[in-house]
């Protein structure tokens, strides 16, 4: 699948997932594509290499091996979460990102470039690079095209 493919793919869900969640689309988009390689790597239909630890109640992929660097790289055998679509991937990573306190200070930032700094900062890879790759690829393939912007308060009830 090209880029364009994989974004076109995904765009709608990462912006139905940002106006649910506040992770901007260029964020999901770009982190779906690093960890899926462009949708050719998602087992499970899991876009974002997210591990199902003892949380995790849905169904699994079962041990994969996964690249880790913890200040070596190392392989590693790990289950993975595992969801019907990549719809489903997308939706899950945002509430995922939402509901964990360690990501809290993400949703303190005002722009994609600062989400990813943020995300690196609050340990989402173990790449070292984590960011600048992210960044590279949101500002690469203009993926800030597709972020939207705060949706305006409700409207006071009539009267």
């Amino acid at each position: 699948m090209s880029p364009a493919d994989f974004i076109a793919a995904v765009a709608p869900g990462a912006q139905a997932a940002q106006l649910a969640s506040g992770v901007p689309a260029s964020i999901t988009i770009g982190q779906a594509a690093i960890e899926s390689g462009w949708g050719g790597h998602a087992p499970g239909s899991n876009l974002f290499g997210i591990k199902a630890d003892a949380s995790w109640t849905g169904p699994t992929t079962g041990g994969l091996m996964t690249q880790e660097d913890d200040g070596g790289a190392h392989a590693e055998v790990a289950a993975f979460r595992a969801y019907p679509s990549w719809a489903a991937s997308i939706a899950d990573h945002a509430a995922f990102l939402q509901e964990n306190p360690r990501y809290a200070p993400c949703f303190a930032t005002s722009s994609a470039q600062d989400f990813a700094a943020a995300l690196q900062a609050c340990g989402y890879s173990t790449n070292p690079a984590y960011a600048q790759l992210l960044s590279g690829i949101i500002a690469y393939h203009n993926l800030t095209q597709y972020d939207s912007p705060t949706p305006p308060a409700a409207a006071p009830a009539a009267t």
